[in-house]
C-alpha cells in the first residue's frame, strides 16, 4: 500500500486550512478550491472517494465531535424546528429535486432522479456552522443548522436506500419504505440510548486518562457500526451518544478533559480539512464517465438543478417558520418569534457536503438483470456540481448576506457580567466549603496553605469582574489582559531555568518533564481563568 497520496492529501489539505485562518474566505470553500485545481495538476495521484471509507469511517467521527460539542438543552428547545428540516425539509427536496430532474434532464427514469434528489437533500453540517459562528450569528439559527446537519444524513441516507431499490428493480413499496425509514430512526435512536449508559460509566470509572481518551476514539465508531449491524441508522447513534456524553462531560476526570479537548480538535482539523479537499479533487472522476452528455448542455442541466435546490429550500424554510406558528398558540407561547431575517439565512444556508458525495458514489453499476444504471453518470456530475455549486455560491455569499441583514450581535457586557455573577456564587459556595474542612482537624493545614486556597478563590472570582473594568492607558490592557502577560512571563522565567538545570545534569529529563508539565497547567489555568 503506498501512504505517500493519503500523507500529500492530509498535509497539504491541513496547510491549506492553516492558510485559510488568516483570510476572509472560509476554510472549506478555499479547500474545495484547491482540490478543483490541484485534481489537474500532473503527477497527482487520483483521489476516488470511496463511499465504504467515507461512512463507516470519516462520518462517524466527525458527527461524534460536532455533536458533543453542541448543546442537548438548545437543541431540545429547538427540537420542533430541527426536525422539520432534518426529517421534512429533506423528504421534501428528495420528491421535489427528483420530480424536477426528471422533467429537466431527458432519458432519466423517475426511480433513478429520486436516488439524485436523495442524494443532495441533506445540507453539510461543517461549512454552514463554520460561516455561522465566524460571522456571529445569534445562537438560535446556529443550534437550529448544527442541529438539521446533524440528523438531515440518517434521513437522506434512508431516503436514498429506498430510491435505490426502486431503481434497481426491487420492487420498493410506499408501506416498505415508511417502515425501512422508521426502523432506521427508532433503532438508531434505541442503539444510542441503550449504548450512551455503560459507555458514560465507563468513562467515568476508567482512572488511565490515555485508556479513556482511547474509548473517547472508538465510541463513534462502536455507536455507528453496532447500529448499522442492525439495520438502523448508525447516524442517529452516533448523535445521541455524543449528545449525552457531552452534556454529561463534567463528570469525567479534569486530566481526561484536557487531553481529550487536544484530540479531538486536531481529529477534526485534519478529518475536516480532507473531506473538503476530497470534494474538489472529484472533477477528473466525474467528468471522466459523462459519456454523450458534453459542454453546454451538461452546464444547463448543473445550472438547473442547482436552482431548483436553492428555491426548494426557501420553499420549505418560510412556511415551516411561520405556519406553526399560526396554527398553534401553544407553539406562539413557547418559542420565539423567527424572523424574517432568521428565514432568509436559514434559507441561503443550505451548502452540501461530502456525506452527498459519498452516497453518489456508492450508487451501483448495474441493477437487477445486469443492465446498467440509468443515468449514473449524469447522476454523479450532477451531485457534485450541486455540491461544488452550494459550497461557493452560498458560501461565499452567505458571511456578507448577514453581515446585510444586521442580525443584533452578541451583548459581550451582558455575558460577561453572567459569567462574574456564576463565578461569584460558586466562589461563595467554594469558600463555605473551605471552611467546613479546615473545621474538621483531619484536614489542618498551615495557615499560609489554607490563605493560599483562599486566595485561589478570590482571584477567580475577581478575574471576570476585572474584564469590565478600565484599560491601562500606557498599555491599553485590562488588568486581567496584565495579570496573564506577567503569569506567563513569570513561567517562562521558570521554564528556562528547569531547561538550564537539565543542561547541566542537575536534574534528568523525566524530572524536567515533571516541571514542565506542572507549569503548563498552570498556565493554562491562568489563560483560561483570564480568557
Amino acid at each position: 500500500m503506498d501512504v505517500m497520496p493519503l500523507l500529500l492529501l492530509v498535509a497539504g489539505s491541513a496547510a491549506i486550512a492553516g492558510a485559510a485562518r488568516r483570510t476572509p474566505v472560509p476554510a472549506p470553500l478555499l479547500l474545495v478550491a484547491a482540490g478543483l485545481l490541484v485534481s489537474y495538476v500532473p503527477g497527482v495521484p487520483d483521489y476516488t472517494l470511496d463511499p465504504d471509507v467515507v461512512l463507516p469511517l470519516l462520518l462517524p467521527p466527525l458527527l461524534y465531535t460536532s455533536a458533543s460539542d453542541s448543546s442537548y438543552l438548545d437543541l431540545r428547545a429547538q427540537l420542533r424546528p430541527v426536525a422539520l428540516l432534518s426529517v421534512g425539509y429533506v423528504l421534501f427536496a428528495t420528491f421535489v429535486v427528483g420530480w424536477a430532474v426528471y422533467r429537466i434532464v431527458p432519458g432519466i427514469p423517475l426511480p433513478a432522479a429520486l436516488v439524485l434528489g436523495a442524494v443532495v437533500a441533506p445540507p453539510d453540517a461543517v461549512a454552514a456552522t463554520a460561516v455561522a459562528r465566524r460571522v456571529g450569528l445569534p445562537s438560535r439559527i446556529t443550534t437550529i443548522l448544527q442541529g438539521e446537519s446533524l440528523l438531515n444524513d440518517a434521513t437522506a441516507i434512508t431516503a436514498y436506500k429506498v430510491a435505490l431499490a426502486a431503481a434497481v428493480g426491487e420492487g420498493a413499496t410506499w408501506m416498505g419504505g415508511v417502515g425501512e425509514f422508521l426502523l432506521a430512526a427508532v433503532g438508531g435512536v434505541g442503539v444510542g440510548l441503550v449504548l450512551m449508559a455503560p459507555i458514560h460509566w465507563m468513562r467515568t470509572h476508567l482512572r488511565e486518562p490515555l485508556l479513556q481518551n482511547t474509548l473517547s476514539l472508538l465510541i463513534p465508531f462502536v455507536a455507528y457500526g453496532v447500529a448499522e449491524q442492525l439495520h438502523a441508522s448508525g447516524v442517529l447513534a452516533v448523535v445521541v451518544v455524543a449528545l449525552h456524553l457531552g452534556h454529561r462531560a463534567w463528570e469525567v476526570d479534569f486530566a481526561t478533559r484536557l487531553q481529550e479537548e487536544a484530540v479531538w480538535k486536531m481529529v477534526a482539523f485534519v478529518l475536516e480539512s480532507a473531506v473538503f479537499a476530497l470534494i474538489g479533487l472529484q472533477l477528473p472522476v466525474v467528468l471522466k464517465g459523462l459519456g454523450a452528455y458534453q459542454g453546454a448542455e451538461a452546464a444547463w442541466y448543473a445550472v438547473a438543478v442547482f436552482l431548483v435546490v436553492v428555491v426548494t429550500r426557501f420553499v420549505w424554510v418560510y412556511p415551516a417558520a411561520f405556519l406553526p406558528r399560526l396554527a398553534s398558540s401553544r407553539i406562539r407561547e413557547r418559542e420565539a418569534n423567527p424572523t424574517w431575517r432568521g428565514a432568509m439565512v436559514t434559507s441561503w444556508a443550505g451548502m452540501r457536503g461530502v456525506v452527498s458525495l459519498a452516497i453518489a458514489f456508492s450508487i451501483p453499476q448495474t441493477v437487477h438483470g445486469g443492465a446498467p444504471f440509468p443515468q449514473r453518470n449524469m447522476v454523479l456530475f450532477l451531485t457534485f456540481t450541486t455540491v461544488i455549486g452550494t459550497l461557493v455560491v452560498q458560501g461565499l455569499t452567505l458571511p456578507p448576506l448577514i453581515r446585510l441583514l444586521k442580525f443584533p450581535g452578541r451583548d459581550a457586557q451582558a455575558e460577561t457580567l453572567a459569567e462574574a455573577n456564576a463565578q461569584a456564587q460558586a466562589s461563595r459556595v467554594a469558600e463555605q466549603r473551605l471552611d467546613e474542612l479546615l473545621s474538621d482537624e483531619r484536614n489542618a493545614l498551615p495557615p499560609p496553605l489554607a490563605d493560599r486556597l483562599r486566595m485561589v478563590l478570590e482571584r477567580r472570582r475577581n478575574a471576570v469582574w476585572e474584564r469590565l473594568g478600565a484599560v491601562n492607558p500606557v498599555t491599553g490592557e485590562t488588568v486581567d489582559d496584565t495579570y496573564r502577560r506577567l503569569s506567563r512571563d513569570m513561567i517562562s522565567a521558570e521554564r528556562d531555568v528547569f531547561v538550564r538545570l537539565r543542561d547541566h545534569r542537575y536534574i534528568d529529563d523525566e524530572m524536567l518533564r515533571t516541571l514542565l508539565r506542572r507549569l503548563d497547567l498552570e498556565e493554562a489555568a491562568a489563560y483560561r481563568e483570564a480568557a
